[in-house]
């Protein structure tokens, strides 16, 4: 009768049993998580891609309106004045940005008080999902704020002060060029491709010639270090702000040593209407965060993701707008 009584003994889990269920959440877990990161990369990947086109139609868009795409920047001879508006800003109106654009006053400088709230702005079509430095960088009396797509300022030289030569690129100072410019196909030449922000970079390097050296050689060449505020300005049209070359491939790492620290640069031997008067030579290489690849925009408004073992010469042939080659499939 006692026995009857009795209450039944519930079976617990163990220890082990508790320290396997535990290790089985674990593994599953682990197995989870690379699979959700490769679905939210490829999630921006396709925001990435998308943001070029929506690029590639604005441009298109302001050339139907001016009858010529815009000029990279515009050099007058009198610094801080509205002509050093970068292209990102010329194309606002056609990026749903019109209210913005109405705001500048695009007859004075960005850095002028009347535009400094211009400067300051985020433009979400401008920047990748997944650049990691999506921040404003203050700038003495004025905040700017970076972007992830440059314009195709040619292989190597982009501008002469002195002469007022151009380069071969889709866009330069002080020209607007035409659909007939483009003598190679807009479907064979490089409009915009992605850029990483806040890039260490060499300015004012003024012992450039007129041949690129290799990559490792860049730190040769001189100039004032800047460690962090490149591609940063997306109001400034100078090519280490806004643009790019296609000097190097997608994604070559370009070292230069500062203290014990190697950085991956970019180089200008000389920038766009300041004091030097030598060519304007710059290595602004194209990068991502997208691994193994760079997503780039062609003139014709198609964007394509090209591979960072893309042959150097076809990724140069690319960069310029009228050197006779016609690469069609690459």
């Amino acid at each position: 009768m006692h026995r009857s009584l009795a209450r039944p003994r519930r079976r617990a889990f163990t220890l082990i049993e508790l320290l396997v269920v535990i290790a089985i959440i674990a593994i599953l877990i682990a197995l989870l998580l690379p699979a959700v990161q490769q679905a939210r990369e490829a999630a921006r990947r396709a925001s990435c891609k998308n943001n070029l086109k929506q690029i590639g139609l604005a441009l298109h868009n302001y050339h139907g309106t001016y009858s010529a795409f815009p000029p990279s920047f515009v050099v007058d001879g009198i610094p801080n004045t509205g002509g050093e508006w970068s292209v990102h800003t010329r194309i606002l109106p056609f990026v749903d940005q019109a209210n913005l654009y109405n705001q500048a006053n695009l007859s004075l400088g960005y850095s002028d008080p009347v535009n400094a709230n211009i400067a300051a702005q985020r433009i979400p079509i401008y920047l990748c999902p997944s650049e990691v430095n999506d921040q404003a960088r203050p700038d003495g009396a004025i905040t700017h704020y970076p972007i992830n797509y440059g314009f195709n300022g040619g292989t190597w030289h982009v501008w002469n002060n002195s002469t007022g030569q151009t380069g071969n690129g889709a866009f330069a100072p002080n020209t607007s060029f035409r659909m007939r410019d483009f003598t190679d196909g807009v479907s064979n030449t490089l409009a915009f491709s992605e850029v990483k922000a806040f890039t260490p970079y060499l300015r004012d390097g003024g012992a450039a010639g007129a041949v690129p050296p290799p990559e490792g050689g860049i730190s040769a060449l001189g100039g004032s270090f800047k460690i962090n505020s490149g591609h940063t300005e997306g109001v400034d049209g100078r090519v280490h702000q806004t643009g790019c070359t296609t000097t190097y491939g997608p994604n070559t790492f370009v070292p230069h040593v500062d203290g014990d620290t190697t950085y991956d640069v970019d180089y200008t031997s000389c920038r766009e209407e300041k004091s030097c008067t030598g060519p304007t030579y710059a290595a602004v290489t194209s990068r991502s965060f997208h691994v193994g690849m760079v997503h780039s925009l062609l003139m014709d408004g198609s964007v394509r993701s090209i591979s960072e073992n893309i042959n150097r010469v076809t990724w140069q042939n690319l960069g310029q707008r009228n050197d006779g080659d016609v690469l069609g499939a690459f």
